[in-house]
C-alpha cells in the first residue's frame, strides 16, 4: 500500500529535509523543524504524488489516502487534546499547499477549518473570548467560499467594508463579538443567494473540499504562468500540509509575522521583517494592515513610530532570533521564515531559503564563505547563473514608478532610454549626431544591423525569443523588448500606439529588456558593478571549472566587452555581420551582382582590405587567445535590397535599371533559404569568395603577430558542411591560399581547419568528417531547426501552445533539447574523437549560453562553450556548476 501520508508534532518526524521531492518543500522543513526540537503545530503532509492521482482520478482522492489522513488527524489530537469537530476543545486546521519548489501566492490556502455554527461557541468557550470565535468564523467562512466554492472574495470585502462603515469603525479589530456574528450571518446568507446551497457544516466535508481545493490550485492559471516562467514541471505536482491552528489573533499577547535572518534585498547580516499584533499570517500580505518591524533597528530605519517585536514581545522575540540563528546554521543559507505567537508562546510555521536579489545572493555566499559556513564551491553552486544578466546591464532604478504603456517578450536584458525612430538608417544619423534612439520595428532583418547596432535598445511588436531582434540584441548585449503585442505601429502615420499613449518619431520611451515591459518617458537607472563580491564569486568559478568560455564576436567592439567579461577567445566569428556596415554593403552587393567571376573578383578585391582590418582588430584584441572565423554563410539574397523603393535607391547608386536588378533579385530568391545556397555550398560555387575570406584572415594574422608580438593561430571553420567532399574542396582553397600568404610574408602561419556540426548527416558522419576537419564546433540553432525540422523564426507561433499543453518541456531553441539534439551532438564528439583524438570540440550556438545546456557540454567532456559577449560571466558559473555536481556524481 502507497504511504500518502508523513505525519510530524512533538520533536518527531516521520519525514526529513532531504524528502522535498515527495513532501514538497513546506512539508520537508516542518518535518525538519520537528527533528530540531522546535515548536512546530502538529500536523501531516499528503505527499505530491497524490496530487497526480487526483488528476488521474478524475480529481477525486483514493479512499486508501483519506483513511491515512484519519490516522494523521487523530495523531494530532492526541498531541493537542483538542478534537476535530467537536463541541469541546475543537481542533481547527490549515490545509495548505507544499510544491517541490518555492512558488509563493500561487495556490490556495484555508485556515480556521473545522468551524461551524457549533464549534465556534466552543472555541469561543475554550478561548474565553468570543470575539476571537466569531472573527476566526467569518475568516474561515470568507477563505472557504473563495477557494473552494468558487465565490469571489471581493463580496464579502464589500460586505465587510459596508458594515464598518455603518458602525462607525476604521479597522477589524474594532469590531465586537456581536457584530460579527452579525456578519457570519450575511455572508452566509450571500453564499446561499449566490449558489444556492448553504454553507457546508460538516468537518468532515470541509476538510476534502479543501483537499481538492488545493490540488486544484494547482492547475489554477496564475500557478501555470509561474511554473513556465521558472521551468518548474508540471508533473512535480503538490504536496498538502493538514496543521494544527495556532491563533495569532487572541489579544494584543498574540501576533504574527514573517521574517528572513538577513536582508534580501542587500545581503547585509541583519535580521529583517514584520509581524502584526493580533492577526492571522494572512493580514501581512494582504496589506489591509501597516505591519511593524521586527527588531529596533529596523524600526527606526523605516521611521516609524510603531513599537517593534523586540521592544514589545522580548521574551517571544529572543527565543526567535535564537531559532533563526539555528536554523540558518542548520540549513547553511538565508531562511525565509513564518511564525505566530498565541498568547506569549511563539510557534513556527515554515522556514526555506528565501528569495533574494542576484546582489544580495553574491554578498549572503561570500559573508557564508568568510564565516566559515560553507566552502567556496558551495558558494558557486548557490548562484542561479541566469541572474547574473541583473548586474551585468543598467538596469531601472526599483524604487521609482512605472508608467508602462506596452509589454512583449524580455528577449534581451537591461534598460534603455532614447527616442523612437522606425528605420536604421534614422538610427545611424541619431547616433552620429550624438542622440540615444529606441530602434522601433514590427519586425528587424539583417539589413536592420547597422542601426540595430546604432540603437540604445531594440522594440518589435512581432517575434519571439529566438527571433532575428532576439538573437542578435542578446549578441550584442542591447536591452530588447520583441512580440510587444499590446503596441501597434502605425507605419502610415509613423506612430508607436501603445496602452493609451500614440507617440511620434523624437518621443521618448523607456525598454525593461528583464521585465519586457516599455514605459513612457525617461526613467532613472542603476549601473552594473562587477567587482567586490561578484569578482570574488567569478574567480571561485573559474578555479572550478574545466571548460574554457569564449564569445561570439564579429566586431572589435564585441571583442573587448567579452574580453572584460572574462572571454577566453572566440568561438565564433559570423563574418556576414561585417558586410553590413557603412559601404560595406554597397560593395556586397556589387559581388553579388556581377555578371562573371571577374566582376566578382573584382568586388571582393575591395572588400579584403576591410576584412582584413576587421580580422586583424580581433586577433590584436584576443593576442594569445583562439580566435574561430567562420567562412560566410547565409544566402546571398539576404544582402540585397526587398522592397520596390530600396531597389530603385540600389539601383540608382550602380547606375543600374530597377528592373534589370529586380530580375536579378528574384533569380537569387530561394523557396526555402535556410535549406538552400549558404554555408560551403556559396565556397563550392563560389570559390573566389571563400579565398577571399581566407586571405584576409592570414594576412590579418601576419599583422597582429607583428604589431603584439605573439604568434596568432587562426581556427577557420567552414559551415553547414555534410559531405566529407565539401569539406575537402573549401579545405584545398584555403590551405592554397595560406601558402601563397605566407611565402609572400616570409613567416610561418600555423592554423586550423574545422567545420561546424549543424546537420544530422554530419553529425552522423562524424568519423569521416574528422578526417579532414580538425575541430567540430557545435552550431546548436541550426542543428535544432534540421532536427525537429522547424524554423526558430517562425516556431514562437506554436511552441507556446506546445509548451502550455505539455507537448514539449521547454523552447529548444532556448534550451538544448537533450535527448534529439544533444543525442546528435554526443555521437558526432564521440565518432569525431575515435577518428581524431586531440579533435577541439566547442559549442556556438545559442545555447552556449544557457546554464542546462552548458552543464550536458560539461558531461560529454567539450572543451569550450562560446556564448554572446553579455552572457559570458553567466557561461563561466554555469560552467563551473557543472563541473564540480559532475566530480560530485
Amino acid at each position: 500500500m502507497t504511504k500518502w501520508v508523513y505525519t510530524f508534532g512533538k520533536g518527531s518526524a516521520e519525514g526529513r529535509a532531504s524528502d522535498h521531492e515527495f513532501l514538497g518543500g513546506k512539508g520537508a522543513n516542518l518535518a525538519e523543524m520537528c527533528h530540531l526540537g522546535l515548536p512546530v503545530p502538529p500536523g501531516l503532509t499528503i505527499i505530491s504524488e497524490a496530487c497526480a492521482r487526483y488528476y488521474k482520478s478524475g480529481r477525486t482522492v483514493p479512499e486508501e489516502l483519506k483513511a491515512q489522513v484519519m490516522r494523521g488527524l487523530g495523531n494530532m489530537e492526541k498531541i493537542t487534546g483538542r478534537n476535530f469537530g467537536g463541541t469541546e476543545r475543537p481542533l481547527l486546521l490549515s490545509v495548505r499547499s507544499g510544491a517541490r519548489a518555492s512558488m509563493p501566492g500561487m495556490m490556495d490556502t484555508v485556515l480556521n477549518l473545522g468551524l461551524n455554527d457549533d464549534t465556534v461557541q466552543a472555541l469561543g468557550h475554550d478561548a474565553a473570548d468570543a470575539r476571537f470565535a466569531w472573527d476566526s468564523y467569518r475568516r474561515f467562512i470568507q477563505m472557504y467560499a473563495d477557494v473552494v466554492m468558487g465565490v469571489d472574495n471581493e463580496v464579502f470585502e464589500e460586505i465587510l467594508e459596508d458594515e464598518k462603515g455603518r458602525l462607525g469603525h476604521e479597522f477589524d479589530t474594532d469590531l465586537s463579538a456581536v457584530e460579527w456574528q452579525h456578519i457570519v450571518t450575511l455572508y452566509k446568507g450571500t453564499i446561499e443567494e449566490e449558489l444556492g446551497e448553504a454553507f457546508p457544516q460538516d468537518p468532515q466535508e470541509q476538510l476534502w473540499g479543501a483537499v481538492g481545493a488545493v490540488f486544484a490550485s494547482w492547475m489554477n492559471p496564475r500557478a501555470v504562468t509561474y511554473r513556465h516562467l521558472h521551468n518548474i514541471p508540471e508533473g512535480w505536482g503538490t504536496a498538502v500540509n493538514i496543521q494544527a491552528m495556532v491563533f495569532g489573533n487572541l489579544g494584543n499577547a498574540s501576533a504574527t509575522g514573517v521574517a528572513f535572518t538577513r536582508n534580501p534585498s542587500t545581503g547585509e547580516k541583519e535580521l529583517y521583517g514584520e509581524f502584526l499584533v493580533n492577526a492571522q499570517g494572512e493580514d501581512v500580505v494582504a496589506g489591509i494592515r501597516t505591519p511593524q518591524s521586527i527588531t529596533e533597528a529596523g524600526r527606526i530605519s523605516s521611521g516609524s513610530d510603531r513599537p517593534s517585536m523586540e521592544k514589545l514581545m522580548p521574551e517571544a522575540f529572543a527565543e526567535f532570533r535564537r531559532i533563526c540563528g539555528a536554523l540558518e546554521g542548520h540549513y547553511q543559507d538565508m531562511q525565509d521564515l513564518e511564525f505566530t505567537i498565541e498568547r506569549g508562546k511563539l510557534w513556527m510555521l515554515q522556514t526555506r531559503a528565501g528569495k533574494r536579489t542576484t546582489r544580495a545572493a553574491m554578498k549572503i555566499a561570500v559573508d557564508m564563505v568568510d564565516e566559515g559556513m560553507i566552502t567556496e564551491e558551495e558558494a558557486v553552486l548557490r548562484i542561479d547563473p541566469a541572474s547574473l544578466d541583473q548586474l551585468l546591464h543598467p538596469t531601472i532604478d526599483p524604487s521609482v514608478h512605472r508608467e508602462v504603456i506596452g509589454s512583449g517578450l524580455p528577449a534581451s536584458p537591461g534598460a534603455a532610454t532614447g527616442e523612437i525612430v522606425f528605420t536604421a538608417e534614422e538610427a545611424v544619423i541619431a547616433e552620429e549626431e550624438g542622440r540615444k534612439v529606441i530602434l522601433v520595428r514590427v519586425e528587424t532583418s539583417p539589413e536592420d544591423i547597422h542601426g540595430m547596432h546604432a540603437a540604445e535598445g531594440i522594440l518589435t511588436t512581432r517575434g519571439g525569443m529566438t527571433s532575428h531582434a532576439a538573437v542578435v540584441a542578446r549578441g550584442m548585449g542591447i536591452p530588447c523588448v520583441v512580440g510587444a503585442g499590446t503596441m501597434r505601429i502605425d507605419t502610415r502615420n509613423e506612430r508607436l500606439i501603445g496602452v493609451g499613449v500614440s507617440l511620434k518619431r523624437g518621443d521618448v520611451i523607456t525598454i525593461d529588456g528583464s521585465a519586457g515591459q516599455v514605459l513612457k518617458g525617461e526613467v532613472p537607472m542603476t549601473q552594473p558593478e562587477l567587482s567586490g563580491d561578484f569578482g570574488r564569486i567569478m574567480g571561485w568559478a573559474d578555479r572550478a571549472r574545466r571548460m574554457t568560455v569564449r564569445t561570439n564576436a564579429d566586431t572589435p567592439a564585441d571583442a573587448l566587452a567579452a574580453r572584460s567579461f572574462g572571454a577566453e577567445g572566440i568561438g565564433l566569428c559570423r563574418t556576414e555581420h561585417m558586410f553590413f556596415e557603412g559601404d560595406r554593403i554597397h560593395v556586397m552587393r556589387e559581388m553579388i551582382l556581377a555578371e562573371d567571376e571577374a566582376g566578382r573578383k573584382a568586388a571582393l578585391s575591395r572588400l579584403l582590405p576591410m576584412q582584413r582590418s576587421d580580422f586583424t582588430g580581433l586577433f590584436t584584441i584576443m593576442h594569445g587567445l583562439p580566435v574561430t572565423i567562420r567562412l560566410l554563410d547565409p544566402p546571398l539574397h539576404e544582402f540585397l535590397p526587398k522592397t520596390d523603393d530600396e531597389i530603385a535607391e540600389v539601383a540608382s547608386a550602380m547606375g543600374m535599371e530597377p528592373i534589370v536588378l529586380r530580375q536579378r533579385v528574384d533569380a537569387l530568391h530561394e523557396f526555402n533559404p535556410m535549406l538552400g545556397h549558404r554555408g560551403c555550398r556559396l565556397a563550392i560555387s563560389y570559390p573566389e569568395i571563400a579565398e577571399m575570406q581566407a586571405r584576409a584572415i592570414f594576412e590579418a594574422a601576419v599583422a597582429a603577430a607583428k604589431q603584439t608580438g605573439a604568434a596568432v593561430v587562426p581556427e577557420i571553420m567552414v559551415p553547414l558542411v555534410s559531405l566529407r567532399s565539401e569539406l575537402d574542396y573549401v579545405k584545398a582553397r584555403i590551405d592554397e591560399i595560406a601558402r601563397e600568404v605566407m611565402a609572400e610574408a616570409v613567416m610561418r602561419i600555423d592554423y586550423l581547419v574545422g567545420t561546424m556540426i549543424e546537420l544530422p548527416r554530419a553529425a552522423l558522419r562524424a568519423h569521416i568528417i574528422a578526417e579532414v576537419a580538425e575541430f567540430f564546433s557545435f552550431g546548436t540553432n541550426d542543428l535544432t531547426q534540421t532536427t525537429f525540422g522547424i524554423s526558430r523564426d517562425d516556431a514562437s507561433a506554436f511552441l507556446t501552445t506546445y509548451q502550455r499543453k505539455g507537448i514539449i518541456e521547454h523552447d529548444p531553441f532556448i534550451s538544448l533539447d537533450l535527448d534529439g539534439v544533444g543525442e546528435l551532438i554526443r555521437i558526432a564528439a564521440e565518432r569525431g574523437r575515435r577518428t581524431r583524438n586531440d579533435m577541439k570540440l566547442g559549442i556556438c550556438g545559442e545555447h552556449g549560453g544557457d546554464p542546462t545546456s552548458i552543464h550536458f557540454c560539461e558531461a560529454i567532456g567539450l572543451d569550450y562553450v562560446s556564448c554572446s559577449p553579455f552572457r559570458v560571466p553567466i557561461a563561466r558559473l554555469a560552467a563551473a556548476q557543472a563541473a564540480i555536481r559532475e566530480a560530485r556524481n
